[in-house]
Parts: structure tokens; C-alpha cells; sequence
């Protein structure tokens, strides 16, 4: 069963802001069973959204559309889907007054203008929105189901999930299975290369890449009469896949590569901390922007300048002056430092440098060294990173993470 996604505003179609609606609503389409075949953005103009309503609801069995429900005047999505239909707007009464005491509990006096968004083609089913003052609706163009929420993600999450996902769940084929896999350290070619031949071993699977820097995702999808069946093939020949990568693989769904660390230190019982030159505090952040961080990490310093490093950390200023910060003896320094003060089990150092300037014939842009310090002997290492100032950075994020990892493991 095919569908489409349609995403609306000026704002996307100039590039002011990134459309992460149409992968969201994509991925959770699939999930259901669906096969999506198409993504379309138009701006705010009522003609050109009637002219890809029409030609999207003529391709598909479900057409989901978010954006341009607001209360000002560029907010036409409404009315081109009552122009599309041939239908005048009706005003919903009972949507009406929803939005009303929306404001009420905000404190705050209803505008007009939000009259507006209560207003839906005649013959609409009203989706309300419980976060939003915008209701969406649905329409139908021939056999075609249309789904309009507002472009709020957090709106559209929570409508896709509590109105449109019971209205469809239904009409899915369900006769497929995904497995998404998580990957870095290769390129998207070096996993492309690593995974040849699998689709030809398995038919009825599919492999798919998803490059999102620095990690590739690996989709493996299976198509079969049933759900169970696709499921099995799905399992199969992902089996052959982890086994390819085993030397990159870090997680699976929706697991990232940052809440990986944190379980395998809580599988472990290990505490960590950081000590952060380079990176700026970029790896503190990849840590605490996951749920239960507090469960591990007990520190991240993030020592930028010489002095803080002696200060806080205690590297010999010897040291830094007869090998420089970008050294393997001053990461040692750092990491153990950061262990010593904290009392964690394991700590992580990171210093280099990320450019665009600072770079030497010795120690040109895109030298990184990390260190992690434990019970076992310090562990130092050291790379030439590629890219610019952000890439180097997060490469050099990653990589760190996956040398704790490493060290991790290996305690018992």
C-alpha cells in the first residue's frame, strides 16, 4: 500500500528551516507497514497546494500534509484543500471553543485571527490537537485518505500517533519488517563495499544506507506474504549483516551512539569523566542529552586553556612546556587527573587540534590525541582526523566514546 508525504511553507521551499517532518512522518509510515513513494514540499500558495494534493492523492492510498494551519494571513492550507474539493469552509464550533480555553489556561486573550483555525473544508473530519491551538482535519480525494496537521513537530508527533495512526493502521499491507543498524568508523562506500552480495543471498531483502555524519545506518527491510515471514527474512539476513560489521556496529533502532556508552557502563557499573580540550565539552553534551547521564558520568571539565589544565587537572606545566598540550603525555595527564579528582573508574582526555587554524608541520589541523585512564595502565592514542573545525570535533567525540568502550570492556 503506497503514500505520500507533503509538507508545506515557504519556509522550506527557500531553506530557511530544515524539513524534518517528511523523514518523521516517512519513518513512522513504514513502520506501520506502509511503502512511501514520495516527499513533496510546496510554499504557501493555494494553487500550487491544490496542484499536489491532486496529483499526490491520484498516487497513493494515504497522503499525510503538515504545515500552514496557523492563524496568519500565509496560513492557506486550509483554504486551497476547500478550493481543491470544490467545498466552502465551515467554522467547527466545538474546535472553536477548544482553542479559546487553550488560551484561557495560558493566561492569555484569544486573537481573532485564531478564529481561523477553526475552520475546516465542509464534509472534514476535525483531528484535534491537545498540545496545539491548531486542529488538523482529513479529507477524501477519490480513494485517497489526506491527513492535515500543523508543522509544529512535537504537534504533528503527538496527532500522527493519537489520530492518524489509528485511521490507517488498518490499511497497511503489513507485509514487510525493517531492522535499522547503526555503524561508525567506515565510510558509507567501505559499508556499501563489506555488505555486497546480501541482498542477492536473501531475496526479498532490501539494503538501504543512511549516512547522518559520522555514522551510517544500515537498513535492512524484507518483503514476504506476511508480517511474520518478512520478520524472519528481516532477522536472517541481518544476522549476516552484524557479522560483516562487527567492527563497527554500535547499536540498533533507535539507539545512539552516546546512550550505547551509557549501557555499556551501566551493564558494567563504571563511573566516568572527561576532560575536554578540543571538543569543547562536545562529548559532556552527547552524554547528558540522554536520559539517566547521571547514572555514570561524574564529571566533564573542559580545560581549553594551559593553566586550567594544571589548575584543574593538575598536568605538570613541565610537561606541557617540553611536549605541548596536543601530546600524548599531556592527555595521559589530563585523563588521569580528571579520574584522580573525580574518583571515577574510568576517564576520558581529549586534546588536539580542530582548526581552522593552529596547525603545524608537527601538528598540523586535525591531530587529536585521546587518552582514558582506569585501573588498568593509561591508554593513549592518537589520530589525524579530516575535516573542518565541526567534523574534527565530532569524529574526535566518537572516537573517543569508542576507546571507553574499549577500556570498558575489558574490565572486569
Amino acid at each position: 500500500m503506497t503514500c505520500a508525504v507533503l509538507c508545506i511553507g515557504t519556509e522550506l521551499t527557500r531553506g530557511e528551516l530544515v524539513n524534518t517532518n517528511a523523514s518523521w512522518v516517512s519513518a513512522a509510515l513504514t513502520a506501520l507497514g506502509f511503502e512511501v513513494v514520495e516527499h513533496a514540499v510546496v510554499d504557501d500558495d493555494k494553487a500550487r497546494i491544490a496542484s499536489a494534493l491532486q496529483r499526490l492523492s491520484r498516487k497513493g492510498r494515504v497522503v499525510v500534509c503538515t504545515g500552514g494551519l496557523g492563524p496568519t494571513t500565509d496560513d492557506v492550507t486550509t483554504e486551497a484543500v476547500a478550493d481543491c474539493l470544490g467545498v466552502p469552509l465551515v467554522r467547527d464550533e466545538a474546535s472553536l471553543e477548544a482553542i479559546r480555553r487553550r488560551f484561557e489556561r495560558l493566561g492569555r486573550a484569544m486573537s481573532a485571527s485564531n478564529e481561523k483555525q477553526a475552520d475546516f473544508p465542509q464534509g472534514a473530519e476535525v483531528l484535534p490537537n491537545p498540545i496545539g491551538t491548531a486542529p488538523g482535519f482529513m479529507v477524501q480525494m477519490a480513494e485517497c485518505l489526506v491527513f492535515f496537521t500543523p508543522g509544529v513537530p512535537r504537534e504533528l508527533h503527538r496527532m500522527f500517533d493519537e489520530q492518524i495512526s489509528p485511521r490507517i493502521r488498518v490499511l497497511a499491507p503489513n507485509d514487510h519488517h525493517q531492522i535499522k543498524l547503526h555503524t561508525f568508523g567506515w565510510t558509507e562506500s567501505a559499508v556499501g563495499e563489506r555488505l555486497d552480495g546480501v541482498e542477492v543471498s536473501f531475496p526479498g531483502v532490501t539494503i538501504g544506507y543512511r549516512a547522518h555524519f559520522p555514522e551510517i545506518e544500515v537498513k535492512v527491510l524484507a518483503r514476504a506474504k506476511g508480517h511474520t515471514e518478512a520478520r524472519a527474512l528481516a532477522e536472517e539476513a541481518a544476522a549476516q549483516v552484524r557479522a560483516r560489521l562487527a567492527e563497527v556496529l554500535f547499536g540498533e533502532g533507535e539507539e545512539t551512539f552516546a546512550g550505547m556508552i551509557g549501557r555499556v557502563l551501566r551493564a558494567r557499573g563504571l563511573t566516568l569523566a572527561i576532560a575536554e580540550s578540543c571538543t569543547g565539552g562536545f562529548v559532556g553534551h552527547m552524554l547528558t542529552r540522554e536520559p539517566g547521564a547521571s547514572d555514570f558520568l561524574l564529571l566533564d571539565a573542559v580545560t581549553y586553556a594551559n593553566s586550567a589544565k594544571t589548575a584543574v587537572l593538575g598536568v605538570d606545566g613541565d610537561v606541557l612546556r617540553a611536549h605541548g598540550a596536543v601530546s600524548a603525555e599531556v592527555a595521559a595527564q589530563m585523563a588521569e587527573g580528571a579520574r584522580r579528582v573525580s574518583g571515577a573508574d574510568l576517564a576520558l582526555s581529549l586534546t588536539g587540534v580542530a582548526g581552522p587554524g593552529g596547525g603545524s608541520d608537527e601538528k598540523p589541523v586535525g591531530t587529536v590525541h585521546v587518552a582514558v585512564a582506569s585501573r588498568l595502565p593509561t591508554t593513549t592514542r592518537v589520530k589525524q582526523l579530516p575535516g573542518d573545525r565541526h567534523q574534527i570535533q565530532t569524529i574526535a567525540a566518537y572516537w573517543g566514546l569508542s576507546v571507553v568502550r574499549e577500556i570498558a570492556q575489558k574490565i572486569t
